[in-house]
């Protein structure tokens, strides 16, 4: 395990072309300070700068800018890719600036700063600033322990980046952040959301980095691969559903509430349980609650413990050959083949004329199923048939925000404002796991 903090590589911009960055304060190129507003654009090979009146300042394969300690910078970043709230913002960061030129022509743009400085920056991304303080501490040790976990992994390259598992019948695949080159991590939700220093907007988020500084979940002597999504949906979920078919002790399924639920074990279960609305905590329509711990363009999907969302078949269809490629002609059926206690599914069989082929696991799911990206991959399936018995549409009632493993980030909130500490969070979501310092 690690014993010092860590420095970090955190990739703000992936193959792009141009981009324009605003520095405030002094940055430094090769020991010169360069003016205030910076054009990059890529060459075959090359990344290039140059100021407003377009003077050039440098080329190369890579360029440095270190920064002085309290220096920032401004850019446009795209957030929330692929999802629904997918949008471009300015965004305000700290730390050196490294510019990286792609084979493709294209460029990364990368954020090298200190663990603890980019946790903070975390925490009131990934849900507001204003969230109790308690749940602060909390989702601060849960982003500390899966990234140094990660890191960690992706040294010893013990986990795949991608698996595509298919013969044509079956089509399995899951992500994990390993396919990063030249960076440890991005600033989006495939990683963990990195939105900057405008959205520390309590000193609550800068004490919790303070009070927790170190702090890491820990089992058998190794740092937990602590994962989080928003919402469970009354239960979480196992690793294996998720990414490949391992198994994590302090991982596994758990009620998110004080009652013991039974675990989801067959689709009349799944039925009843997404159909329902059992008490949870992640089972909140308050809206001032929600507004005080979500960030602000996550507060346009309130209807995230129950949901669902309709097709007629042939939108289904259109859907499905956009985002898988295949041509499954008229839909016939949607037969879950596999889920997890969660009620999460982890294997979809989709019938077609022309093709049938089984997906998975869920965040695949949730993208084949979904202009942008279903909430998660737990629901249950309805059709409607015409006379003659052909598919008019297909209706999932749904459950649930993520992927489900590990900690349940609204119900970990509302568990903070009914008074539970951080340390009570932590040992509800991460079963049999410890907190250990690890560096002053």
């Amino acid at each position: 395990m690690i014993d010092h903090e860590p420095e970090i590589k955190v990739a703000l911009l992936q193959n792009y072309r141009q981009s324009t960055i605003t520095l405030k304060g002094i940055f430094y190129l090769s020991g010169r300070p360069i003016p205030e507003v910076i054009n990059i654009r890529s060459l075959p090979g090359e990344v290039a700068l140059s100021d407003a009146a377009g003077k050039a300042l440098a080329s190369g394969k890579t360029i440095r800018l270190a920064a002085d300690r309290h220096s920032t910078f401004s850019v446009d970043v795209k957030i929330g890719i692929g999802f629904h709230w997918q949008r471009i913002v300015q965004q305000t960061f700290g730390g050196n600036i490294l510019l990286r030129a792609n084979p493709d022509s294209s460029f990364h743009l990368i954020n090298e700063i200190s663990l603890e400085d980019y946790l903070a920056c975390v925490i009131s991304s990934e849900m507001s600033a204003q969230a109790p303080p308690e749940f602060l501490k909390a989702q601060a040790i849960t982003a500390r322990s899966w990234l140094v976990a990660m890191l960690d992994r992706k040294k010893r390259k013990t986990a795949a980046p991608q698996i595509n598992q298919t013969d044509g019948k079956e089509i399995i695949r899951w992500y994990d952040t390993n396919d990063h080159s030249f960076f440890d991590v991005c600033a989006d939700d495939h990683c963990q959301r990195y939105q900057g220093l405008s959205l520390i907007t309590s000193p609550e988020v800068n004490k919790a980095i303070r009070d927790t500084r170190g702090l890491y979940l820990v089992h058998n002597n190794e740092i937990c691969d602590a994962r989080y999504y928003k919402a469970c949906g009354g239960r979480t979920e196992i690793f294996a559903a998720a990414w490949e078919d391992k198994s994590f002790s302090y991982l596994r399924s758990v009620s998110d509430h004080s009652a013991n639920y039974a675990a989801i074990s067959s689709e009349d279960d799944a039925a009843q349980w997404l159909r329902g609305k059992p008490a949870a905590y992640c089972n909140t329509a308050d809206r001032a609650l929600l507004g005080e711990i979500l960030p602000s363009f996550d507060q346009e999907t309130m209807n995230f413990f129950r949901w669902q969302v309709s097709y007629s078949r042939e939108e289904l269809e259109d859907i499905l050959h956009k985002k898988s490629g295949i041509d499954f002609g008229t839909l016939q059926n949607l037969t879950v083949i596999q889920r997890g206690p969660s009620g999460r599914v982890s294997k979809l069989k989709i019938e077609g004329a022309k093709r049938t082929v089984t997906v998975g696991k869920e965040l695949e799911i949730r993208s084949w199923l979904s202009p942008t990206h279903l909430l998660s991959s737990a629901f249950v399936i309805s059709t409607k048939q015409s006379q003659n018995g052909a598919m008019e549409s297909f209706t999932l009632d749904g459950g649930g925000w993520g992927h489900g493993v590990g900690l349940c980030q609204i119900g970990a909130a509302v568990m903070a404002k009914k008074g539970f500490l951080a340390e009570d969070i932590l040992a509800h979501y991460f079963s049999g796991a410890a907190l250990q310092k690890l560096y002053e």
